[in-house]
């Protein structure tokens, strides 16, 4: 797992990659986390570009394995996979996110953090928690309604659905769809351009219209997190777990 940062003038390009899926663990999230925090410790930095490298932007927790939200902690403590992802939503800078396939789970949720996505055609935004026998995290049960609207997050959330990049760029969950190889540039000259304006305004403007989503996402994954831990102990979750790992529909029974 690798995460690094490089500069475009006042564009840090953040790159991580986790081969061969990108999944999302605590050490992932934390080390995204780290470099959004140096970027918005630099003067210089205004806008941040998050990128992944590989065919996929990010497959989500490895629910199979090592699932990040399994172990169980002692009541009132905060799981910190979910803490760090919650630390992602207060970064201070503007973030432009570059799409080029699957967003799956947590990499959906990962992608919401930006202000926007650039995405490719072949982009696939997925929400499948409930085909897993699970409930949404990462934030998602919160600000996936802000960006498509309540119906649209209800069909994503409650069917699992797959959203390629063309319906996503249709209902604003992607802000641009670029063919997969102008994907990079076309999201650095998206940063490159909110770089341009005065970084005191932008800031000032970007936290006015984010508001208080630090602290709804922080709330949101509590409660997330509670209806995880008992849904992970059913039945219908490990059937779903292995129908996806053999991909097929899920045989579920309600218990």
């Amino acid at each position: 797992m690798t995460v690094s940062t490089t500069r475009d003038g006042h564009v840090a390009v953040v790159t991580f990659s986790r081969p061969p899926h990108n999944f999302a663990d605590l050490a992932l999230i934390e080390a995204i986390g780290a470099a959004f925090d140096a970027a918005d410790a630099d003067r210089e930095v205004r806008a941040i570009l998050l990128r992944s490298e590989g065919r996929i932007f990010c497959a989500g927790a490895d629910l199979a394995n090592a699932n990040p939200v399994a172990e169980e902690r002692p009541a009132g403590e905060r799981n910190p996979f979910y803490v760090a992802a919650a630390k992602l939503f207060g970064v201070a800078k503007p973030v432009v996110a570059a799409v080029q396939g699957s967003a799956v789970g947590a990499g959906l949720g990962l992608s919401l953090v930006a202000d926007f996505r650039v995405a490719a055609p072949e982009a696939r935004f997925v929400a499948n928690f409930v085909q897993l026998g699970f409930h949404p995290g990462f934030g998602i049960s919160a600000v996936l309604e802000r960006v498509v609207g309540r119906q649209r997050a209800l069909t994503m959330l409650l069917t699992g659905r797959r959203i390629g990049g063309e319906q996503a760029f249709d209902w604003g969950l992607a802000d641009q769809l670029v063919a997969a190889g102008g994907l990079d540039d076309a999201a650095l000259a998206l940063a490159r351009e909110i770089a341009t304006g005065a970084p005191l305004a932008v800031r000032s403007t970007r936290a006015t219209l984010r508001g208080d989503l630090a602290a709804l996402v922080a709330a949101a994954t509590d409660h997330e997190l509670a209806e995880q831990a008992w849904l992970q102990k059913t039945r219908d979750f490990a059937e779903g777990v292995r129908a996806v790992n053999e991909r097929r529909p899920g045989r579920f029974l309600g218990e």
